[in-house]
């Protein structure tokens, strides 16, 4: 699933609501001028575009909405009278009875449209018949306010409708209205008798649950309409203060660094990743290449000294910073290497390919318990009016920590108080468990809870990954990244991910900026591979870095 914002101005946000939100916001908006039918009609003719561009070459060949009594109901309605005015085939099965004057029902008649009623549809025959008959279906049965499990009717109908479609060999093009019915949007649970959608169109704002599994699995694409909010925001006090974001393709694209044509190297900062092992060799080159591939002027790699040689030739770009060892890992007086070369350093990168050695956790706890280190003085001469600039306290640069860094980071008592705040961390479920105490499973059933509790906790940007990442801000912000692909379920992805950040770091954003265009491009990069491998199933960490320069071309086209 990858989210498209469409038919929202460019600068929108594309906001993330629970079912709770979502009700406060509309009665805000409602009693402030921008009515209920006006937000209907909104939502009605954005889903209606969206089919028509989407599916123009149905046009003829006809389209059925299943219609419920709620605003759903109402939506798909619109629609249909929308479609049905510019020439397309329009049938309306009303699954649950609305009032007999209903203007939508009349608006459609006058429009062309079609009108079959449940209750005159004895075994639903009639409804088997349009399911074959028509080549799109519209889901406007049930909204967000849903609660399981379905009875009655409502079941009959999705249970008979999902047999249908199981049985065709090539069915109707399913287009969920908001949501899929029967999916509860605050907990991400479903009916039995969900239909599986090709599309979802929902409104305004996307609804927590359709990014939580397994309701994300019946979601399909996910794009938006507007019902009318963000023209002016002032109508609803609780939608200024939605705090949580999905990240589209524009909104990345405004945090991206200009790229002046009279740039050098240095415009475009200095990464140094400190990773690796005799154990882990690939993680370091993963990362780096990920860091050149996404903007960065220069990367330094600082390895333990054995890992130079092997891996000196895998990246011809990148300068070396060879670090004291013990057995091949990094060892704890390497402390004083990092300091030393830390002067044009933009951002740095701990932890990919660590390993869990004493001795490289200790360089950790001496590097967050070294005080801040006066700046190597320049050779030569130095004016009277530079020496205070040449005495200047040499402080640790923005962080990124990720992989073995997150676990040894885990060892250190009251380790979030030691590290430069804020700093980006990176964990996968394991790894947050690790730093929280919590099972991995307490953390998968409230992924947003955890990682903005403990990002405000913390005072740290918390990137919890996984199926449709999470980045939390220690100010509150929540950003998701909706995409959910076994193409990043591979060794080395994590690394990539985290040198993608970095880079950006390096270049200027800030870390929470960092952290979701970060991990957005890292998600993309998974679909890209993906589509030019033509399976999941092959994509390596190596295929995403040679994705980066294919998804910057894509967002800035």
């Amino acid at each position: 699933m990858n989210l498209k914002g469409r038919y929202m101005p460019m600068e929108a946000e594309i906001k993330l609501l629970s079912t709770a939100e979502m009700i406060q916001v509309e009665k805000e908006a409602d009693a402030n001028g921008l009515t209920y039918e006006l937000m209907m009609e909104n939502a009605g003719l954005g889903l209606a575009e969206m089919v028509a561009e989407k599916y123009a070459s149905f046009m003829d060949d006809g389209i059925l909405g299943l219609v419920g009594s709620g605003n759903n109901g109402g939506d798909t309605l619109v629609a249909l009278a929308h479609l049905a005015q510019s020439g397309w085939r329009a049938t309306a099965y009303i699954v649950r009875e609305r009032d007999s004057d209903d203007p939508l029902l009349e608006r459609l008649r006058k429009s062309g449209g079609v009108i079959i009623e449940v209750r005159e549809d004895i075994n639903y025959q009639k409804l088997g018949t349009v399911i074959k008959e028509n080549k799109i279906l519209l889901d406007g049965i049930l909204g967000t306010g849903i609660k399981l499990p379905l009875r009655g009717e409502v079941d009959k109908v999705l249970g008979f409708t999902k047999e249908t479609l199981y049985k065709l060999d090539q069915g109707p093009v399913v287009v969920a209205v908001d949501c899929p019915s029967g999916v509860d949007c605050d907990t991400g649970e479903t009916a039995s008798n969900s239909l599986f959608a090709d599309l979802t169109v929902t409104m305004a704002a996307v609804k927590r649950g359709l990014l939580d599994f397994p309701a994300n699995d019946y979601v399909g694409e996910l794009c938006l309409v507007s019902i009318g909010l963000e023209n002016n925001e002032s109508r609803s006090k609780t939608w200024q203060g939605i705090t949580r974001r999905v990240a589209f393709p524009e909104s990345v694209t405004k945090t991206l660094p200009p790229r002046k044509r009279d740039a050098h190297k240095g415009s475009f900062g200095t990464a140094l990743i400190v990773a690796g092992s005799v154990n882990f060799t690939g993680a370091v080159i993963l990362a780096g290449e990920a860091a050149y591939r996404v903007g960065t002027g220069l990367v330094t790699l600082a390895v333990p000294a054995p890992l130079h040689e092997a891996l000196a030739g895998h990246v011809p770009e990148a300068t070396w910073l060879l670090l004291p060892h013990e057995m091949g890992v990094i060892e704890e007086g390497a402390t004083e290497v990092v300091f030393d070369n830390l002067e044009k350093v933009s951002a740095m990168l701990l932890g990919p390919g660590f390993g869990m050695e004493t001795t490289t956790r200790n360089f950790l706890i001496n590097l967050f318990s070294k005080p801040p280190q006066k700046a190597k003085s320049r050779i030569g001469f130095i004016p009277a009016g530079d020496e205070t600039k040449s005495m200047e306290l040499q402080q640790l640069p923005p962080l990124v920590i990720d992989a073995d860094g997150l676990k040894l980071l885990a060892k250190m008592p009251e380790w979030w108080k030691r590290i430069p705040q804020p700093t980006v961390l990176t964990p996968h479920p394991g790894e947050m468990s690790a730093l929280t105490g919590l099972d991995v499973r307490e953390i998968q059933a409230a992924r947003v809870d955890v990682a903005e509790k403990f990002a405000k906790e913390w005072s740290h940007v918390v990137v919890l990954k996984g199926a449709n990442t999470v980045i939390a801000g220690p100010d509150g912000r929540t950003t998701l990244i909706p995409v959910a692909t076994p193409a990043l379920a591979r060794a080395g992805s994590g690394d990539v991910q985290a040198g993608i950040i970095t880079g950006l770091l390096a270049q200027g954003l800030d870390a929470y900026g960092a952290a979701v265009s970060g991990s957005w491009i890292h998600a993309q990069c998974g679909l890209k591979s993906a589509e030019l491998l033509g399976t999941n199933t092959s994509v390596m960490a190596s295929d995403l870095i040679n994705s980066i320069p294919l998804v910057l071309k894509d967002i800035k086209s």
